[in-house]
């Protein structure tokens, strides 16, 4: 149970201290990380770092998409859990950072449907995500690199913690 709080409070932490940077963000980084290294822990994890993230910031339409985004995330690197190139796990965190606002847009696309129709829920969601597509590459680069550069150091720390604590 200390592990999850650790990781929520650790998610957390990072996510303020890069807030002024648009779509830099290390949950992505850390989602895929201790998924990896504490596996089906992270469906603690996960869920209260939404909570959380809700009762901070409202439960407005865009929080709808982190309930199936970060959880998304997680299951993609279930299933590629077996991987340990630095590399593989740049470019999922990058592709995931590109289509995270192609993700997204489903809230929108069905907020809009009750309001005013499918056809406007759909150029709803169109729409927000055009107008994304320059910070879906930020988060694109943001997350390829921050995962290039802190994958090795972050995997040895856990692979020694993992020794000392099985």
């Amino acid at each position: 149970m200390a592990m999850t709080g650790m990781a929520i409070a650790l998610i957390e932490v990072c996510k303020g201290a890069l807030m002024g940077v648009p779509n830099i963000e290390l949950t992505s980084f850390w989602i895929i990380m201790f998924t990896l290294f504490f596996g089906k822990k992270i469906l603690f994890v996960i869920p209260a770092f939404i909570l959380i993230e809700g009762c901070m910031f409202g439960f407005g339409v865009w929080w709808v998409m982190y309930l199936y985004a970060w959880p998304l995330l997680a299951l993609l690197t279930w299933i590629f859990r077996k991987q340990e190139q630095m590399l593989f796990w740049a470019i999922l965190s990058g592709f995931f950072g590109l289509f995270f606002g192609a993700l997204c847009t489903l809230p929108y696309v069905v907020n809009g449907s009750f309001n005013g129709g499918i056809r406007s829920g759909l150029y709803a969601g169109f729409t927000w995500w055009i107008a994304g597509i320059p910070y879906d590459l930020l988060h694109c680069a943001g997350n390829f690199v921050l995962m290039a550069v802190l994958y090795v150091p972050v995997k040895t720390v856990f692979s020694r913690i993992k020794k000392i604590r099985p």
